[in-house]
């Protein structure tokens, strides 16, 4: 007898096809792609333009790099952490000290921002098409925007990747089962504490995505959960507080005064600076350094749109509408509104927003975090006139195990012609806006890109300053606060820099160390930039007799060397 396999005729095997991504998920990954090449490409051209303030990150970076110290602070503050100089420094010490290997950290940020706006967009009932408008307004990059997320001067880069991210565990804590819920309850705490040390400018969303944890999740914050979420938190926050303890310090004093000085702006500047200025500014549809009439337009659609998607959520998450995991994506897009409007509340308070409503439009850079929430009645509204709808998907969550539409609507003809002719004008006006969003910002992109060449030749220039200190033997200069700490860091601190103000009187020296330094030494020079009023001071200096100085020229500069 013999025993045999019966072969399955070969029609019955089906050769495995490979998976491919959705549509719109490759063209979000290519366009994000696209928008962290950008970035990259401008970093190598040395936008955008460096200086001091970033230099003393990169102080800080180079000193816990050589184990010389571990600063909790921005040197010369008692405020803003120095996370940024932590994440540089193994680059820094592999590299050695260069403006370039100070923002790779801050680039991999704007890359994990891009990829947590995505999830969070689908998170929230998004569907991928509209994950993709997404990731490609936060793709676009002006002057102000790309100086947010790519210069290492102190909070700004990453504060919206970690935004992002206590949104998306927001929405996972409210739809998981309780077992699943601990580890993101440890890093909820976690990233919060982080944040209250790094920069309080994010606090507006930690507070209202905390309200709506409180309020969806009371029970389990009152056990165990609540435990290890103010321990996380404290863990966190723990530089900040065991420095405060340590010196006596007050950090919530410091922020405050540092929403401007001197003489309290008028609210009329305030308002202007807050509310006209501050949302084309920060959500980059300027050009650089200012805003354009045309470009203005923002700041009418902006509080606008932040009204409706607000009224939108709040009908989806009041008693009696869609299901649970409906009403937590509608909560979730309510929090990060109010963070919105509390970001924008805080900044137009403050002096700043009246006193320098351009440089100090940084302020207001996270509200970038609230783009997945702000185009959604947009986004509705185009759908339904663009017939897009076809593309909509169930939303499913892993985590939960749940599925539904993500508010898809039809126009019905229960709403007679008047109903339609009303959809279609909305539609199209939906598209209008978005087409101005994306418009807007490709042209601010593009006046980001058309100042490359002056940047990077001011960058040259500076080079050639340091190059030649080097040659000259020069260890110890004297120069303004805008010089003295790019110089230090670009030297790998083989020169030191003091303060002076244009009078030649001390100036705010960061590290008070070198001030040290340089007194000690009698051949210290001068450095100021060809043109600039220390310069045409330095320059009575210059001449024959005894105790003069000597100028060296370089291109964009001027040394002044003591003679000998």
């Amino acid at each position: 007898m013999t025993a045999g396999v019966r072969e399955k005729p070969r029609e019955s095997v089906r050769p495995r096809t490979p998976r491919r991504l959705p549509l719109p998920t490759l063209l979000a990954l290519l366009v994000g792609f696209a928008g962290v090449g950008h970035r990259l490409a401008l970093l190598f051209a040395d936008v955008p333009p460096t200086n001091s303030d970033e230099a003393t990150m990169g102080l800080a970076a180079l000193h816990v790099a050589r184990g010389d110290g571990f600063p909790v602070w921005f040197y010369g503050q008692a405020y803003m952490g120095t996370l940024e100089a932590y994440l540089a420094a193994p680059l820094v010490a592999l590299a050695g000290p260069s403006v370039l290997v100070l923002r790779l950290p801050t680039l991999a940020l704007y890359a994990l921002f891009l990829l947590l706006s995505w999830r969070l967009t689908r998170r929230l009932g998004g569907d991928r098409w509209y994950a993709l408008l997404v990731v490609a307004v936060l793709a676009l990059g002006s002057d102000r925007v790309v100086k947010n997320q790519l210069i290492a001067g102190g909070g700004y880069p990453e504060l919206n990747p970690a935004g992002a991210a206590l949104a998306l565990l927001t929405v996972g804590l409210c739809v998981t089962g309780a077992g699943a819920r601990l580890p993101r309850w440890a890093a909820w705490g976690l990233v919060s504490g982080v944040l209250l040390w790094v920069d309080p400018l994010i606090l507006p969303y930690v507070l209202t995505l905390g309200v709506l944890l409180v309020a969806w999740r009371w029970r389990e914050l009152a056990g165990r959960a609540g435990v290890v979420l103010a321990g996380t938190l404290l863990l966190g926050a723990a530089p900040m507080l065991a420095d405060s303890i340590r010196h006596g310090r007050n950090p919530v004093a410091a922020v405050l005064a540092a929403g401007g000085t001197g003489a309290p702006a008028d609210w009329a500047d305030r308002l202007h600076g807050a509310l006209v200025l501050g949302p084309p500014l920060a959500m980059g549809f300027c050009s650089p350094g200012r805003c354009a009439t045309w470009q203005l337009w923002w700041a009418v659609a902006f509080p606008v749109l932040l009204v409706l998607a607000a009224l939108t959520a709040w009908h989806a998450l009041r008693p009696g509408g869609p299901g649970s995991a409906e009403r937590v994506s509608a909560g979730v897009r309510l929090a990060l509104l109010g963070g919105a409007a509390g970001v924008l509340g805080a900044y137009a308070v403050s002096n700043a927003a009246g006193q320098t409503p351009i440089e100090s439009s940084r302020y207001l850079s996270c509200l970038a975090v609230a783009v997945p929430a702000l185009f959604w009645p947009l986004w509705q509204a185009a759908r339904r006139l663009t017939g897009l709808r076809k593309f909509a998907e169930v939303a499913v969550s892993e985590e939960s195990g749940y599925r539904h539409l993500p508010e898809v609507e039809s126009i019905k003809a229960t709403g007679g012609r008047a109903a339609g002719r009303r959809a279609r004008v909305a539609g199209a006006g939906a598209l209008a806006v978005l087409a101005g969003v994306l418009g807007t910002g490709a042209a601010a992109t593009v006046d980001v890109v058309r100042t490359a060449p002056a940047v990077h030749a001011e960058a040259d220039r500076h080079r050639s300053l340091v190059d030649t200190l080097g040659a000259l033997d020069v260890r110890n200069v004297r120069g303004g606060y805008w010089t003295c700490n790019r110089l230090t860091y670009a030297t790998g601190e083989n020169v030191l820099c003091a303060v002076v103000d244009d009078d030649l009187s001390p100036g705010f020296d960061r590290l008070p160390a070198y001030r040290r330094e340089v007194a000690a030494d009698p051949d210290a020079a001068w450095v100021a930039p060809a043109g600039s009023p220390l310069a045409a001071r330095l320059d009575e200096r210059v001449g024959a007799e005894s105790g003069a100085l000597d100028v060296v020229t370089v291109a964009g500069w001027r040394i002044y060397l003591p003679r000998r």
